[in-house]
């Protein structure tokens, strides 16, 4: 058996980043690192086209599922880092080439240093050849069932028959933080999935009202957070006490202005927690006209109490997409199960779908709402939570 010491990691968009490449570079290994952190043995190697990571004993093949979703990752492979020297390029593709079943293969080198005396063509021949006269194997340049890739550099040569695809876009973190607004639905997750591609550092918010939502379903929430934090390593949760302040404005205000008003008072709380911890926007999952409160005279009435910019990136997705991704990133199962948000415990039968700012703010003026917030803030639970499921910190 093969025998892989180290894993080579190709770059995504940041491939094109000029002067800021290597900040995006940095970025991208660190939160690798942080992906991996569980793996104390693993030695981290950055330049300027590729990141090395030397195993030193660490078995690979559990890493790929992770690795695959760091964001700033276009590609990834399993290699045998060997001398640049044709014998031991050989040799280690034979062996590959013997560990793999009978079939057709191709050899792919890319000659990074111009110095070594063999062209890629001639680098093709030679370990082709090498494998023709000790294998089964046959070539097949057009539609090989593997190919074995030798990357020759000046220092090594890397060689794998396995190029791994990854999630792309932009490392976590190069564009700044964003709080998120995260209910236990299917909409929210595949929005922090969206804002964490385009290199946006995630944390979360969720509204939480005992007794009249149960502890299951804070659980919930964090499962998603968890499922959703190996793209960035891990997340801050921050769990809002919404109790006293949901059942005053439902006491104060008409029915149908009972979502606007909660959901104006939420971004009020959002806003102020996300400017304590440094965050440059509010991220939603909100889908323009999937229910009263995301109409755009709805959005407009909630932004309206707010300064921070709102980031919406499934705002056009119909339902059905939505749902195709939250497949596909792994939350669909955790965000149906049904345990309810205080967002649907309270649901009027007609909520206004064109609100007014003007009326909003009659109904907010019928109570102190701002001292409700404070207290909501003071009594804010904060949870990080890690894609390996473990006991959450609390802070």
């Amino acid at each position: 058996m093969v025998v892989y010491d180290t894993i080579l990691i190709r770059y995504g968009e940041l491939s094109t980043k000029g002067k800021n490449k290597k900040d995006f570079i940095n970025r991208l290994s660190k939160n690798i690192q942080r992906v991996l952190e569980d793996c104390p043995e693993l030695q981290f190697k950055n330049t300027y086209d590729r990141i090395y990571i030397k195993l030193n004993g660490v078995d690979p093949f559990p890493l790929t599922e992770r690795i695959s979703k760091v964001f700033g990752i276009s590609s990834f492979s399993l290699t045998q880092k060997v001398e640049t020297n044709i014998e031991a390029i050989q040799k280690a593709c034979l062996e590959i080439a013997q560990d793999t079943q009978v079939g057709t293969f191709k050899v792919v080198a890319h000659r990074s240093d111009k110095t070594f005396e063999m062209k890629s063509d001639d680098i093709n021949r030679s370990v082709a050849t090498v494998i023709l006269k000790n294998t089964e194997h046959k070539v097949n340049v057009k539609t090989p069932d593997f190919k074995l890739h030798v990357e020759v550099r000046a220092d090594s040569t890397y060689i794998t028959s396995k190029i791994y695809p990854a999630a792309g876009g932009y490392p976590v973190g190069v564009n700044g933080k964003a709080m998120l607004l995260l209910s236990g639905g299917i909409d929210s997750p595949v929005a922090a999935y969206y804002v964490m591609k385009r290199g946006v550092e995630i944390e979360a918010i969720h509204f939480s009202s005992p007794p009249y939502t149960s502890n299951s379903a804070k659980e919930k929430v964090l499962e998603l957070a968890r499922l959703v934090s190996g793209y960035q390593g891990r997340i801050k949760v921050h769990v809002v006490p919404f109790t006293d302040l949901q059942l005053a404005i439902y006491k104060h205000c008409s029915e149908s202005y009972a979502i606007t008003i909660m959901r104006r008072m939420m971004v009020r709380i959002a806003e102020r927690v996300a400017l304590r911890n440094h965050c440059l926007a509010l991220a939603t999952g909100e889908s323009l006209g999937q229910v009263a409160s995301q109409t755009l005279e709805s959005m407009g009435c909630i932004n309206d109490v707010i300064k921070l910019p709102v980031i919406r990136p499934v705002v056009t997705f119909d339902k059905l997409e939505i749902i195709a991704k939250s497949k596909e990133i792994g939350t669909y199962e955790t965000s149906i199960l049904p345990f309810e948000d205080c967002c649907t415990i309270f649901t009027p039968k007609s909520p206004v779908t064109k609100p007014l700012i003007r009326r909003a703010e009659e109904y907010e003026a019928l109570f102190n709402f701002e001292t409700l917030i404070e207290e909501c803030i003071l009594n804010t639970e904060c949870i990080v939570v890690k894609p390996i499921k473990e006991k959450e910190s609390y802070l």
